[in-house]
């Protein structure tokens, strides 16, 4: 491995570290430690190692009990004798979030008197716990969010269709809180601008434009359109009694923490860091382009920063990868026989669309690496396998569940 290729790797992790749910949530409690006994729900891909934060900081003798919700494979039930494990489906839903949305509302009734809820949401809660409007059944919510995740379109408007569909979502779960009960809820962002009602579609957070919001929506086709209006008009009151705007949200941790974290490694290797404050977004293959048209057109060497969140419209067969390993394969092209550029694209949670590979990290020899082994790069990209032309190639990123997910950062390395 080349030092460039280390040193991006390091940064990246210096960055996950720097987020990682357990650390945030255990500073979260310590600073402003729960007056009352809590009882705990946990939800996302960094649920595990949120409830885990929990623990440390308030020990089990003031966590009566509780819930946690998350991904396979990223929860070992052994560790948590105190919370009721479940797994639910991503990045489609299936049975096991139904069950998951049925347990947390049963169980947020259920709340007894004296004992404050503390819900700790990360990304992913969208699509690992759901209640859906009547009407709506697993196979429609499967088949809405197949398409939502081929059709290219903003994560904006896959939340609001996800929300329109739903009792939980958008302020929905709120009604299952019993009366003068106010959460309190600590977040780990994955979204753009950090908006509390967009991070696992708002489950405490109220939207009552929500109906104008979606009928302004575009490039949905027909039968989407008329589940959507359905969904609207079978959805119940968001909030629940006595609950109003519904309860502040806490940031413990954001893509803004990971990525000072990140440059403050390069500096400290004796790099010059040049971070680009707007979201990374739009489609993953331009993206890419673009940001490998940038790096081989700038003459100034250092760490290149960007986070967000891009887009892949997939075709009707995809092959094998996500929208980090689709966009440093866009990148590898553009930087195709150059050798002052290594650039790392992956995903914070440690998995990159429906894979176990974070990303990518490639250089402009990647290209002819694959040309060698009978690979056409131009054709992976357009068939939206990247992730197999990388595992041919050796330069996929692998981590494991991080126990985070605040977005996607791209890292490069321009000498």
């Amino acid at each position: 491995m080349t030092d460039e290729r280390r040193l991006l790797i390091d940064c990246f992790m210096a960055a996950i570290a720097a987020v990682g749910g357990t650390r945030a949530v255990t500073r979260a409690l310590e600073a402003r430690a729960p007056p009352h006994p809590v009882e705990l729900f946990a939800i996302g891909k960094a649920a595990a190692a949120m409830a885990r934060g929990a623990f440390d900081a308030l020990g089990e003798e003031r966590i009566t009990g509780g819930l946690l919700i998350t991904k396979a494979g990223h929860v070992d039930p052994a560790d948590f004798p105190r919370l009721d494990c479940r797994c639910g489906g991503h990045p489609l839903p299936d049975a096991g979030s139904l069950d998951a949305g049925r347990a947390l509302i049963a169980r947020l009734a259920a709340l007894p008197a004296g004992v404050e809820p503390l819900l700790l949401i990360s990304g992913g809660a969208s699509s690992l716990v759901e209640v859906p409007v009547a009407g709506v059944d697993l196979d429609t919510l499967v088949r809405v969010n197949d398409w939502l995740l081929a059709s290219g379109q903003p994560i904006a408007t896959m939340n609001l269709v996800r929300k329109a569909l739903s009792r939980i979502k958008a302020g929905g779960l709120l009604a299952a809180c019993p009366a003068g009960c106010t959460p309190r809820v600590l977040a780990i962002s994955d979204v753009p601008g950090d908006d509390p009602g967009v991070i696992g579609s708002g489950l405490l957070v109220p939207e009552p434009e929500l109906a104008a919001r979606c009928t302004g929506l575009h490039g949905l086709p027909d039968w989407l359109d008329r589940l959507v209006r359905h969904g609207l008009a079978a959805r119940p009151a968001p909030t629940g009694p006595g609950l109003g705007p519904g309860p502040e949200i806490e940031l413990v941790a954001t893509a803004a923490h990971a990525r000072a974290a990140a440059l403050a490694h390069a500096r400290a290797q004796g790099l010059a860091t040049w971070p680009h404050p707007q979201p990374l977004t739009g489609e993953a293959a331009v993206a890419g382009q673009r940001l490998a048209t940038r790096l081989a057109a700038t003459t100034t060497p250092g760490l290149y920063l960007w986070s967000g969140e891009t887009t892949v419209r997939l075709p009707p067969r995809p092959g094998r990868g996500g929208r980090n390993q689709h966009l440093a394969l866009a990148a590898a092209i553009a930087l195709d026989d150059r050798d002052d550029v290594t650039l790392l694209s992956a995903g914070s949670d440690g998995s990159d669309g429906p894979t176990e590979d974070a990303g990518a990290l490639i250089d402009g020899a990647s290209c002819t690496r694959a040309r060698r082994l009978g690979l056409d790069p131009a054709e992976h990209l357009a068939g939206a396998d990247a992730g197999s032309l990388f595992a041919a190639t050796g330069e996929l990123l692998r981590t494991g569940p991080t126990g985070t997910n605040v977005m996607d950062l791209v890292l490069a390395i321009r000498r």
